[in-house]
């Protein structure tokens, strides 16, 4: 009895010590190997980018950038793309117009040669879309993610909606958003007849009027709950998804 207890006990460890090699083997391959080949392969065709970091990647130079963008004021030009992507713009400088960083332990290429785009647009099943993060899911869906056939029914769904002659019909709809918004405007200027403010939240709630209005028939008011909520959501996945590269965290 003892000597079959003793030999169930080793089978036990045996296993558990395989499936442990395993595991480990995978994440090694997963979040070192794995990265490090892929880096590899696109520095040999021609691609630049910086070395791959254990697990991080580029995450901690993408948020400093960004907080660093964020903590000053944006400045009065039409270039908005150093204040937008500020971690892209200065990639492109650093490495040229077409390079990789790394979003932990995935790389991810962008081109901004216009035959390469044009390329990858008329290859669509050698070049799928990347599967999005599970977070980025709960946003976004539609025919930015669909592949095949789901892709090619929502299009023609959608399709007519976007008709010319549709399009012209809104816009006695737009006028009437962009006319509240100028009206309340007005309503803010001092008697000197100049006002200071953040335009960015008007132009928020201006496009979310006009989605209302052209696709639901009411007024942006009368649904600021639901945008509301949106809103929060988003800011709430925002915040977790530069971490979830981390294994578990999700």
């Amino acid at each position: 009895m003892e000597a079959r207890m003793e030999a169930e006990w080793t089978a036990t460890k045996v296993v558990t010590v395989i499936l442990v090699v395993i595991w480990g083997w995978r994440m090694l391959n997963r979040l070192w190997l794995k990265p490090k080949k892929q880096e590899k392969l696109l520095r040999e065709q021609g691609l630049k980018g910086n070395p791959y970091r254990f697990l991080i990647g580029d995450l901690k130079e993408i948020l400093k950038s960004r907080k660093e963008t964020e903590s000053k004021p944006m400045a009065l030009s039409d270039d908005i793309v150093p204040h937008v992507s500020s971690y892209l713009h200065q990639s492109v400088n650093k490495h040229g117009k077409n390079f990789f960083i790394w979003f932990g332990p995935i790389p991810r290429v962008t081109i901004n040669d216009p035959e390469l785009i044009k390329d990858v647009f008329n290859k669509i099943d050698i070049f799928p879309k990347p599967a999005l993060n599970p977070l980025v899911e709960l946003l976004v869906t539609g025919l930015t993610t669909y592949e095949g056939e789901k892709w090619s029914k929502h299009r023609r769904i959608i399709n007519p909606a976007f008709n010319l002659e549709k399009i012209k019909v809104m816009l006695p709809i737009f006028f009437i958003s962009c006319n509240d918004l100028i009206n309340e405007w007005e309503g803010m200027l001092s008697s000197d007849g100049t006002c200071e403010m953040d335009v960015w939240p008007f132009l928020q709630n201006l496009a979310c009027d006009i989605i209302s209005r052209t696709a639901f028939g009411s007024s942006y008011e009368e649904g600021k709950r639901i945008f509301n909520l949106q809103k929060e959501q988003a800011e709430v996945i925002m915040k977790v998804i530069h971490k979830s590269f981390i294994p578990g965290w999700r």
